[in-house]
Parts: C-alpha cells; sequence; structure tokens
C-alpha cells in the first residue's frame, strides 16, 4: 500500500487489488474530518486512481469506526493567518470541499463508498457524491449541521439526487442518527451488508465485463445533471456557509461540540 502524503502526516492510504483503486481514508485522530490534508491527498489519490491502467472501479474505504465526521471543526474555529475574515475563510473552505464533490462525481471510473462505520454532516456529502454506496452493520449517518446552527449547503445537492425528498427532510431538519437499513431505504446507500468486504469485493468484480470507455460515457450521463447543479449553486451555497459561520449560534454550536457539552439553545424534556 502507498501514500498520499502532505508535508509529514499521512491521511489518505492507496492500493490496487482485485482491479480496484482502493482510497483509503486514515486521519484516526479526527475521526477522518475533512481537513485541508484530507482533501489535499484525497484529490491526489483520485488522480491517481484516474490514470491507473490496473483499477476499473475505484473503492473509497476509511479505518477506524468513523467514515468521515464533516468538517475538521478545530481547522474551522483556528484564526486565518493571513489576516483573512471568518466569512472569507468559510467561504474559501466551501468552495474547496465543493472542488472534492465535483471531484468524485465527475471521476472517469465509477467510485464505491464503502462505508463500516459513522458517517457525519460533511461525510454524508462525500458518500452521496459517490455513485455506489455500501454499508456494513456498525455504521450510522446524520446530518448534525442543524444542531450546530449550520446547514447542509453544498451537500444537499448530491443529497437531494440520492435520497427521496420526505426523508431528506428529516434528516436534513432533524439531525437524528439512522441504521444502514434506514439509509438503503431512503436511496443513500445501493446496499446495506452484512459482509461488507464480500459485498464490495462482489460488486467490484461486476465491472470487470465493462470497457472502461463505456463506463466512463455512462457515468458522464449520470453525474451531468448533479455537475451542473453544482456549478449553478456553488456560488450561493458557498455564501450561506461563509454567512453562517459568522453567527453567534454556530459559535456556541461549535463551542459546544468541541467542549463535549449541549449548546445553548438545546432544550430538555420535562
Amino acid at each position: 500500500m502507498s501514500e498520499q502524503t502532505a508535508g509529514d502526516q499521512t491521511v489518505v492510504r492507496y492500493e490496487v487489488t482485485g482491479g480496484a483503486a482502493r482510497v483509503i481514508l486514515d486521519s484516526q485522530h479526527n475521526r477522518n474530518a475533512i481537513s485541508t490534508a484530507l482533501v489535499e491527498q484525497l484529490h491526489a489519490a483520485l488522480d491517481r486512481a484516474a490514470a491507473d491502467d490496473g483499477a476499473r472501479v475505484v473503492v473509497l474505504g476509511h479505518v477506524g469506526g468513523t467514515f468521515c465526521a464533516g468538517a475538521d471543526l478545530s481547522e474551522a474555529s483556528a484564526a486565518g493567518a493571513d489576516g483573512s475574515s471568518p466569512e472569507d475563510q468559510a467561504a474559501e473552505r466551501t468552495r474547496i470541499f465543493l472542488g472534492l464533490l465535483r471531484a468524485i462525481i465527475s471521476h472517469p471510473k465509477p467510485v464505491i463508498a464503502a462505508v463500516d462505520g459513522h458517517v457525519r454532516a460533511g461525510g454524508m456529502g462525500l458518500l452521496a457524491a459517490c455513485d455506489l454506496a455500501l454499508a456494513g452493520p456498525a455504521s450510522t449517518f446524520a446530518l448534525t449541521e442543524v444542531r450546530l446552527g449550520l446547514a447542509a449547503a453544498m451537500i444537499s445537492v448530491p443529497l437531494a439526487a440520492r435520497v427521496n425528498s420526505r426523508d431528506l427532510a428529516r434528516a436534513l431538519l432533524t439531525g437524528e442518527k439512522f441504521d444502514s437499513a434506514h439509509a438503503r431505504r431512503i436511496g443513500l446507500l445501493s446496499d446495506a451488508v452484512d459482509n461488507l468486504d464480500a459485498a464490495v469485493d462482489e460488486l467490484v468484480d461486476s465491472f470487470r465485463p465493462c470497457s472502461p470507455q463505456g463506463l466512463a460515457e455512462n457515468k458522464a450521463l449520470l453525474a451531468g445533471p448533479i455537475l451542473a447543479e453544482l456549478d449553478a449553486r456553488g456560488d450561493d451555497l458557498a455564501g450561506v456557509t461563509a454567512r453562517l459561520f459568522t453567527t453567534p449560534e454556530v459559535a456556541e454550536g461549535m463551542t459546544a461540540f468541541l467542549e463535549r457539552r449541549q449548546p445553548s439553545w438545546a432544550s430538555t424534556a420535562e
């Protein structure tokens, strides 16, 4: 297995086995959160997979009990070294994340998400950007932005392309956690499985008779509407995130999260 490295920190690993490029998120110290290093290395791994003749498909997996926890809130709450405003920083992080979503959606090879752990917030966007998604029994899912005072702005586009509208409304507006069986029922997953590794290998095998050109062209047909929506709304959605990051409620929500406590607005049953 080789590594994608930014500086001296390796958070994405790459190998080719069984005709698939295995791109593994390995940033366990922050639950595979979407940090600057992870985005850079994931881009590099996707580019490598696109040019790798030994890989017919890409499998996006993870190490540890979390597939992706969403944005790295410790990075998001840090002051900008260049003197930029918090709003400008948030907008730039959102644009960078948009580029990552586009890279997955527009990749010339099918991308399979292989999940056996927790998926939260922006991690749900990574999952929805993949063409296919399998999850094992340890998986749980939640769109937790609403509990931090945020909106699932950019990721709402790929999610809306996968998830039934009423089910997406409930997930977005409550932030509640659900399991892989529910994720399959609402369209977020291709399948909920008992043995993730065996199911992924079986799915990878199904691509062996397929022409690389045929895969690329058919994938482009499927990706076109999602990419068009992202391109049309990307700047506006980045603006939503940037605006919210400057509000007192987000400051309280992020502080409460980092301090592992309930935010001030959380009500309790009497």
